[in-house]
């Protein structure tokens, strides 16, 4: 069965860069939830779709440094390639 990429929202991919900048971790608990400059990020469950999607990832540590997966890198790129309306 195909994995569809979900439809970015404006806070999707402010999010998305906001991870690949270095910016954001997750919490190391079973629902990990996100903080953004050491802020709790305002919408947790888009964090945790997104986490489920496959664009974003956990890494070591703790808390868990959030990283862009290879999905979450071109779903970021391809909106970026999009011309503006």
């Amino acid at each position: 069965m195909p994995t569809t990429t979900p439809t970015l929202t404006a806070r999707d991919r402010a999010l998305l860069r906001a991870v690949a900048a270095g910016r954001c971790d997750f919490t190391p608990t079973r629902v990990p939830d996100l903080r953004v400059d050491g802020r709790w990020f305002c919408d947790q469950a888009r964090a945790h779709a997104l986490l489920a999607a496959g664009l974003l990832a956990r890494s070591g540590g703790s808390p868990t440094t959030a990283t862009l997966t290879g999905a979450g890198r071109a779903a970021l790129d391809r909106e970026q390639e999009r011309p503006a309306a």
